[in-house]
């Protein structure tokens, strides 16, 4: 059941004597009036009257006044809230016959109903708190935010390493001609001395072959001189003439090795491991970038989901008006930030939030309405008879757009009053705003 107020009866509080307002009963009742006539104590004693002690001004009596106080406010469920006497002491009447008092009140009394301002200089975290608990994902995007936050850092620290090492690779130079793999000293000079040896065997083959040869023919000589020795000779003439054979075979394809390569690279060998070190760190460093992008990619793969996981969130939330969201921890309405909104807007956002935190409470007290022009008005009214919502607010005027005038204390009916003509609440989008 949605809770209005049907009339309110005040005298001597702060600056009033004696006001009677009976406000629509949805939509926009606007009490005028000049400066210091009275119109903000008509909201002090309202929000005295039904949110408590706390809300009593300093100095509740009237200056001047002989009387106390007095406050008694009819509202649309039967309750009637009086305050009277010399300790102004609350008493609610229920006509169900139920006990009633202040916590009878606080249970359809949103605080922030009787004190808009409190919610409207909040802070921006506090604003969007106050929605993210209405809608019941408080917690849930607390968590996809510091999520969001945690990968955002991660991916922007990844980042900058990664353009570090891409920057750090472009710079290092790069050799075609150099060997894949460093060269080792020790390597070359192994390989000198196996070819060397080699090369030495081969000497000695040869050598081997010159002495075989002499004694051949020595022995040639002497098998031609000494034909007495004949037989031991030519024994001795076909064991080297086998050898002779043997020896010959081993050296007819030998072929010596050229050291020069070798020797070359021994020379060479640190300009040579120069360029090979200088490629390695080139690839090793190119290989780095790649994995830092790698990484930058999935975290940003992460980020998007996370993201797109907030907005899915709160696209499913029941929000108390369209457009009005949470971003990165601050309320947003249409795309605009709290001190981006007009005055308007953040009338309209604060009463829409206020209106969802407690539905029951239905109405809401505006103070100082002079930053609206007709036409703001107008739609606001509009937008408040679409909601079924009921607001009593002051404004600096004496115009047809108050319902009553407060003249010196006393309330005085506005003769030229028009009631604001319902208009589409759809105009409040564009049009406006």
């Amino acid at each position: 059941m949605v809770i209005t107020i049907n009339s309110l009866e005040i005298e001597n509080v702060k600056r009033i004597k004696a006001v009677k307002v009976e406000p629509s009963s949805s939509g926009l009742t606007i009490i005028g009036g000049d400066n210091g006539q009275g119109k903000t104590s008509v909201l002090d004693a309202i929000a005295w009257a039904l949110g408590g002690n706390r809300y009593k001004p300093s100095q509740a009596q009237r200056d001047g006044a002989m009387a106390s106080p007095a406050l008694k406010l009819t509202l649309s469920n039967g309750l009637v809230v009086e305050r009277k006497g010399k300790n102004s002491a609350l008493k609610v009447i229920d006509p169900n016959g139920q006990k009633a008092g202040q916590q009878l009140l606080d249970s359809f009394v949103e605080e922030l109903a009787i004190n808009l301002p409190k919610f409207m200089d909040s802070s921006p975290k506090e604003k969007a708190d106050i929605l993210l608990q209405i809608i019941g994902v408080g917690d849930q995007l607390f968590q996809l935010e510091t999520q969001e936050k945690t990968i955002y850092n991660n991916r922007h620290a990844v980042g900058v390493i990664a353009d570090q090492k891409e920057k750090y690779a472009k710079e290092q130079p790069f050799y075609e001609d150099a060997p894949k793999e460093l060269i080792s000293l020790s390597e070359l000079i192994l390989q000198q001395q196996e070819v060397l040896a080699r090369n030495g065997e081969n000497e000695r083959k040869r050598q081997n072959l010159a002495g075989i040869q002499q004694s051949y023919n020595l022995k040639n000589d002497e098998v031609n001189q000494l034909r007495a020795r004949l037989a031991e000779a030519e024994q001795q003439l076909q064991q080297l003439s086998s050898d002779l054979a043997i020896a010959q075979n081993s050296v007819v394809n030998l072929q010596d090795e050229s050291t020069a390569e070798i020797e070359q690279n021994i020379a060479n060998i640190e300009q040579i491991n120069l360029k090979v070190r200088a490629n390695l760190s080139k690839e090793k460093a190119e290989e780095d970038a790649k994995a830092q992008r790698r990484e930058y990619k999935d975290l940003t793969e992460k980020l998007e989901a996370v993201r797109k996981e907030k907005q899915e969130l709160l696209t499913t939330a029941d929000l108390p008006l369209p457009g009005l969201s949470v971003v990165e921890g601050e309320l947003v309405y249409n795309g605009q930030r709290w001190d981006n909104m007009s005055g308007s807007e953040q009338l309209m956002v604060s009463t829409a939030i206020v209106r969802k935190l407690k539905p029951e409470c239905g109405f809401v007290l505006i103070d100082k309405l002079e930053q609206m022009d007709q036409k703001s008005l107008q739609l606001f009214g509009a937008w408040l008879e679409s909601e079924g919502l009921q607001a009593i607010a002051t404004r600096v005027s004496r115009g047809d757009e108050c319902s009553i005038i407060i003249e010196d204390g006393y309330s005085v009916e506005n003769e030229s009053y028009q009631p604001v003509v319902p208009q589409a609440p759809k105009t409040w989008e564009g049009t406006l705003f």
